[in-house]
């Protein structure tokens, strides 16, 4: 059961998501996500959730560090200075694209130190993250503070995702208070699948 008490599994495509960017940063995370979730044929009662997940600085669209040292440049750019991490979020059930919609989170780095950075990136915990950071490590700790959707800074924001199901008429449970305000709702449905 996912935190939304909907069962759930995953499954991978293969997609080239820099030929669906565009210039402005929300509507090319939701490009994305609704690419990813076209790219899955829904089955049955299945829903298909799909997100991408993009970190913004100085209007620029940062990616996966290719190595070492350009996770070491990114880190450092961000290093004590505000931006944003923008996730679009598609469901699909069967047929066209149901729902699609984005969130953004602004976050304010702290002034880490160098050593911090050489022991962060020494781990091999950078690579395949978005901005070269994670928002959760709890070694690192690279974030001072963030004003919205923690969910969305980790990878996935449930206040976009229960939106999305409530108004498609998926019923859905909250187990605990919620994150960050995402909706409640009644009876669960078949299945989600993720497509990351």
């Amino acid at each position: 059961m996912g935190p939304l008490g909907l069962p759930q599994r995953a499954m991978a495509v293969n997609l080239d998501e820099a030929a669906y960017l565009l210039a402005d940063p929300l509507l090319a995370a939701i490009n994305v996500a609704v690419a990813k979730a076209r790219a899955v044929e829904p089955e049955a009662d299945d829903v298909i959730l799909a997100a991408d997940t993009l970190v913004v600085a100085d209007g620029q669209i940062l990616g996966k560090p290719a190595d070492a040292e350009h996770a070491a440049r990114l880190l450092r750019h961000l290093r004590g200075r505000g931006r944003q991490v923008v996730s679009g979020v598609a469901l699909r059930a069967a047929g066209e694209m149901s729902w699609c919609g984005a969130v953004a989170t602004t976050v304010v780095m702290r002034g880490y130190a160098e050593p911090d950075i050489e022991a962060y990136i020494a781990r091999g915990e950078p690579f395949d993250k978005a901005g070269a950071y994670a928002v959760q490590d709890e070694v690192f700790r690279p974030v001072e503070r963030l004003e919205g959707c923690y969910l969305n800074v980790v990878g996935l924001p449930l206040c976009a995702v229960a939106a999305g199901l409530t108004a498609l008429g998926v019923g859905i449970e909250c187990a605990g208070p919620p994150p960050c305000n995402y909706c409640r709702a009644g009876a669960a449905v078949t299945s989600i699948r993720s497509v990351h």
